[in-house]
C-alpha cells in the first residue's frame, strides 16, 4: 500500500507546514487586486462614445484598449454589420508604420484577414500602449503603502518580540491566535512552563499609519493624473494658483494623449465606412455642485 498523503490546508500546503507567510501573501494578493480593479474601472469608464452602430459595444472597445492597447474597426459583409475586434498585425508598416496587415479575430473563433483599405486600427494612446501595465505599476505601490499600513497599525496591537525555544513555538502560537483574535480571555494549562522560559521584547513600533496614508493617497491621485482624472481633494488655500494651473495642466495633457488617438482614429471611420461617431472625455467634474464652499483668492486668502 502507497503512503497515505497527510492534508493539507487551503494553500494546498501541508497541514504542518508554516503558512503564516501564504497568509500574509493572499492579503498582498487581494490588495493588489482592489487598487488594481478600481484603477482600471476608472480607465474603462472615461470616455463617452456616441452614435456607434449596433451592436458595437463600447465598454468593449474600451477594455480591449486598455489591455492590448488596439483594437480594429472593419465591416462584415456576412454579418451585415460593422464590428469591432481584437486584431493581430503583421506585414509591412507604411510611411508612418502602421501594419498593412491585420488579423481580426474574436474569443469565439471570429477571423478575417484585412488590410489598410477595409478597417482602421484604434490606438489606445500616442505610444499605441496599453493602459495596463501603468495601473499595475500604480496598484503595487498602492498595496505595498497599504499593507505597511495594516503593519503598522498591528505593532500598535502588538508591540512585542517574543523569544522562546523550538519547542515551545507551537504553544505560543495558540496563545497568539487567540490573542489576535481579540479573545477577552486567554486560557492556558499550568503545564505550559512558560513563563520561566520566554521573553518579550517591546519593539515600540511608532505610530506612522497618518502619515503612510498621505503617501498612499499622493500616489493615488498621481495614478489619477496618469490617467488625466481630475483630483479635488487638494485644499483650495493650499494651492495657489500656479500650482493649481500646473496640476490642470499635467492632467489635460494625460488624458490628450488618449482622447485624440481615439478621435484621430475615429474620423478615419467616418471617412471610410460613413458613420458619424464622437468619442468625448467623460467629465463629471462640471456635473458636481460644490455647496458652501469658500473661494479663494491667487494668495490663499479667503474672499
Amino acid at each position: 500500500m502507497g503512503k497515505r498523503k497527510s492534508g493539507v490546508n487551503s494553500f494546498g500546503l501541508p497541514k504542518n507546514e508554516d503558512y503564516m507567510f501564504w497568509d500574509s501573501a493572499s492579503d498582498n494578493k487581494w490588495s493588489a487586486h482592489y487598487y488594481l480593479a478600481r484603477l482600471q474601472e476608472l480607465a474603462i469608464s472615461m470616455f463617452e462614445w456616441k452614435n456607434l452602430p449596433e451592436p458595437i459595444d463600447w465598454r468593449f472597445i474600451e477594455y480591449m484598449l486598455f489591455f492590448n492597447g488596439q483594437v480594429l474597426y472593419s465591416h462584415d459583409d456576412e454579418l451585415g454589420e460593422d464590428i469591432v475586434t481584437q486584431v493581430a498585425l503583421s506585414g509591412k508598416l507604411d510611411l508612418y508604420r502602421v501594419p498593412y496587415d491585420r488579423m481580426a479575430y474574436a474569443d469565439n473563433g471570429y477571423h478575417k484577414q484585412l488590410n489598410e483599405k477595409n478597417s482602421v486600427i484604434i490606438w489606445n494612446n500616442l505610444l499605441r500602449m496599453p493602459t495596463y501595465p501603468a495601473m499595475v505599476f500604480y496598484a503595487k505601490k498602492l498595496y505595498d503603502i497599504d499593507r505597511t499600513i495594516d503593519i503598522n497599525v498591528k505593532g500598535q496591537k502588538t508591540p512585542i518580540m517574543i523569544l522562546a525555544d523550538e519547542d515551545e513555538r507551537l504553544a505560543l502560537k495558540n496563545v497568539y491566535m487567540q490573542y489576535d483574535g481579540n479573545q477577552p480571555f486567554i486560557f492556558g494549562s499550568r503545564n505550559l512552563g512558560l513563563q520561566d522560559r520566554i521573553q518579550a521584547l517591546k519593539t515600540d513600533a511608532p505610530y506612522l499609519a497618518d502619515k503612510l496614508y498621505d503617501l498612499k493617497e499622493k500616489v493615488w491621485n498621481e495614478a489619477l493624473t496618469y490617467l488625466g482624472i481630475y483630483v479635488g481633494t487638494q485644499k483650495k488655500e493650499r494651492m495657489l494658483a500656479q500650482e493649481s494651473t500646473m496640476n490642470n495642466g499635467a492632467i489635460i495633457a494625460s488624458r490628450e494623449s488618449r482622447l485624440e488617438m481615439r478621435r484621430e482614429c475615429v474620423d478615419k471611420i467616418n471617412a471610410m465606412f460613413g458613420t458619424n461617431i464622437e468619442v468625448h472625455y467623460r467629465d463629471i467634474n462640471n456635473d458636481i455642485e460644490t455647496i458652501g464652499e469658500p473661494d479663494y483668492d491667487e494668495g490663499g486668502s479667503q474672499i
